[in-house]
């Protein structure tokens, strides 16, 4: 029954979930800053053109 005993998968599937946090978190943050950053740039866009 050493198969039961064997951890080895559970280490597997432990590094693919935090490799995965890793990667796709730091991209998820990017996009939701550029949409407010693209919001903001209108706003400012449309007060410097008022202001002219």
């Amino acid at each position: 029954m050493n198969f039961l005993n064997d951890e080895d998968g559970a280490v597997t599937v432990d590094w693919v979930v935090l490799t995965a946090a890793i990667v796709f978190l730091p991209i998820a943050a990017a996009l939701a800053v550029a949409g407010g950053a693209g919001d903001l740039t209108t706003e400012i866009s449309s007060s410097l053109t008022v202001a002219e």
